[in-house]
């Protein structure tokens, strides 16, 4: 079973303030959080472009920006900050993983994580929401 989940931010998001569990729009977003509930992990984290690592009732402002698009020292900053984030809320080295994001969203996160799993990795986009479907029973 699944300690902590960790989910990427998404493209499609509210227009206004709310939270992070709120913010994100798009059925695979949707599909990512109710699969992760489901499971009833100790925490659930988002993994935002802008801010870093979130917990799900943090409120955040709408915001345009991906990791995919930035340049990699950026993007080595960021993962300090999350992995900063991370050490503060749970045990890297005994805590078990499940990402539900992206490569961009990973890949210098895995490294400092002893215990870690990838369910969609190498999904496509409408496989990932299949998959995500068949999980959820929707």
């Amino acid at each position: 079973m699944a300690d902590v989940f960790l989910i990427s931010c998404v493209k499609s998001k509210r227009t206004s303030s709310c939270t992070a569990g709120e913010m994100y729009t798009s059925p695979l977003f949707v599909k990512m959080l109710a699969y992760a509930k489901s499971l009833r992990p100790r925490q659930i984290f988002v993994l935002s472009a802008k801010y870093g690592l979130l917990d799900l009732d943090t409120v955040i402002e709408p915001y345009e920006l991906t990791l995919n698009k930035m340049p990699s020292s950026s993007r080595a900053a960021w993962a300090q900050g999350v992995l900063t984030g991370l050490k503060r809320r749970i045990d890297l080295d005994r805590d078990q993983i499940v990402f539900l994001a992206g490569l961009r969203y990973r890949e210098l996160l895995v490294p400092h994580i002893q215990h870690y799993s990838v369910p969609m990795e190498g999904m496509s986009f409408g496989r990932q929401l299949r998959w995500l479907s068949e999980q959820n029973h929707v």
